[in-house]
């Protein structure tokens, strides 16, 4: 894909600055993460109403591996399983996306990696702080809230501390690593160019291939340097969404993940994001969003918010109704 015209020789200096800078980032990354560990919990349980869930930070614990942040576990009542891979995690931090991401892992997957502490606030909200960055910057609060009956909250707050947006954009990205569910598909409203608010079925056929669905009224291009590693960020589908919000079957559950916006909300898709489960003899699905913000300023704070339903399976009409009625009283 083609550059924007402004990267020019002063910006091709702040970029080498950028790429020398990163390597020695992400070594204090891991030492920093072990220091920042040491003084708070790493993972709390909430409840409330129909809902438990343990919202964690980036460490191992159990057979939770190291790396993934945000809701290690998701059960609902009358369910018999997490609806996130044990070892991982769903609503997960993963990227900061500027267009200059670096092929080393750790920065790839800078927010997995950076340090990052978390506050209980109630016995129903917890709290993930990560402060700057080392190689992007970014600061960001993660609020998370149970609220009965079957309600999971997500408020996300960020704060560039350096300009390093080369490419004039900061892209966040979370994803959900979803347990072996039978059905991998993702539902929204929208369609094709042609095909307005119809209930599309969006399951992709491999990792990395027409991945992201855009809303109808998003034109912004994020541009790359050429050669780089293929993401589900860069694979764009034909679908658009019409209304800010997805759903997804889990066992005899529904699991509907809706936004308080449309601006800079993308929706992502991987058959097998999460690995396998062997168990069952199946792919552990992806279904995943981002946040992207166009020309960012520093200091300035962005953010959205995320109401997650968790309920036995229901019809589209009434998965419609829980959106409205999430939507109006805002």
């Amino acid at each position: 894909m083609k550059t924007h015209s402004f990267l020019g020789s002063s910006d091709g200096m702040r970029r080498r600055d950028f790429l020398r800078a990163s390597s020695l980032a992400a070594i204090a990354c891991s030492s920093g993460l072990n220091a920042l560990a040491a003084d708070a919990p790493s993972h709390v349980t909430l409840q409330a109403g129909d809902l438990i869930a343990v919202i964690g930070e980036n460490s191992a614990q159990g057979e939770h591996r190291a790396g993934y942040n945000g809701v290690w576990s998701l059960r609902h009542a009358k369910g018999t399983r997490s609806i996130f891979v044990p070892a991982v995690a769903g609503l997960n931090l993963e990227h900061i996306v500027t267009g200059e991401h670096l092929e080393d892992s750790k920065t790839f997957f800078e927010p997995r990696n950076a340090p990052m502490t978390l506050t209980r606030l109630s016995d129903t909200e917890a709290e993930l702080h990560q402060p700057p960055t080392p190689t992007f910057h970014v600061e960001s609060w993660t609020r998370f809230q149970l609220v009965a009956p079957h309600y999971l909250d997500m408020h996300f707050r960020c704060r560039a501390h350096r300009d390093v947006f080369l490419r004039g954009y900061l892209s966040l990205f979370w994803a959900s690593y979803m347990n072996a569910p039978a059905d991998k598909s993702m539902y929204f409203l929208g369609g094709l160019d042609a095909q307005k608010d119809m209930w599309t079925q969006f399951c992709t056929q491999w990792h990395n291939d027409q991945s992201t669905v855009r809303h109808r009224d998003d034109t912004f291009e994020m541009t790359f340097p050429e050669g780089g590693r293929d993401t589900l960020f860069k694979s764009l589908s034909r679908f658009r969404f019409d209304e800010p919000f997805f759903y997804g079957h889990f066992d005899d559950l529904t699991w509907i993940v809706m936004f308080d916006r449309t601006e800079g909300i993308r929706l992502t898709h991987s058959p097998s994001g999460g690995g396998t489960n062997a168990a069952l003899k199946s792919t552990n699905p992806a279904w995943d969003f981002q946040f992207l913000i166009q020309r960012p300023e520093l200091m300035k704070d962005y953010g959205f918010k995320v109401r997650t339903a968790l309920r036995p399976k229901c019809s589209r009409d009434e998965i419609l109704a829980e959106f409205t009625k999430w939507r109006e009283a805002k």
